[in-house]
């Protein structure tokens, strides 16, 4: 049973609410100046939460060794007016992943982390494109020089399912 959307709450994600087809590109190594990318299909599940203050992302990823489950959970913070995204992957699934946290600029969100990768710390980038009457788009960078520059290793375009 939906839940009423609270009247204040913000509209960023509503363009991924829904079900999607998904194409993936991943990138086959990180940080190692690898070009070699392998591409799979997924679905995906968004529904809203919180009163519209956040969502659940349900994705089944089908990577050709073999398909997995994974959620994402956002919520936004009033008092910031700022996003934040976990990330559950479902081959661990006693562990979030540290939330990236940024917000809307137009149809673009850029959010931000600090992490580890491979024990060295590194800033993950998530870029949400949403243009109206466009496939939204998501990728996903690392950096491991502060930020001066920036490695994408993961983009997923959506298509609405019918």
């Amino acid at each position: 049973m939906p839940l009423a959307r609270a009247p204040d709450a913000p509209g960023d994600f509503d363009f991924i609410v829904g079900d999607w087809r998904v194409r993936h590109r991943r990138l086959n190594a990180r940080l190692v100046q690898c070009d070699a990318w392998t591409e799979f299909e997924g679905l995906s599940s968004t529904v809203p939460t919180l009163g519209g203050f956040g969502n659940l992302e349900d994705n089944l990823l089908h990577f050709p060794e073999g398909s997995f489950r994974a959620v994402a959970l956002r919520s936004f913070c009033r008092a910031s007016g700022t996003w934040s995204i976990w990330w559950l992957d479902g081959r661990n699934p006693g562990m979030l992943d540290v939330p990236v946290v940024g917000k809307f600029s137009g149809h673009t969100g850029i959010f931000l982390a600090d992490d580890l990768f491979d024990g060295a710390p590194i800033k993950v980038r998530f870029t949400w494109t949403a243009p109206p009457g466009s496939h939204p788009r998501w990728e996903q960078a690392f950096s491991n020089d502060g930020g001066a520059t920036w490695e994408t290793n993961w983009t997923m375009e959506f298509q609405r399912l019918d």
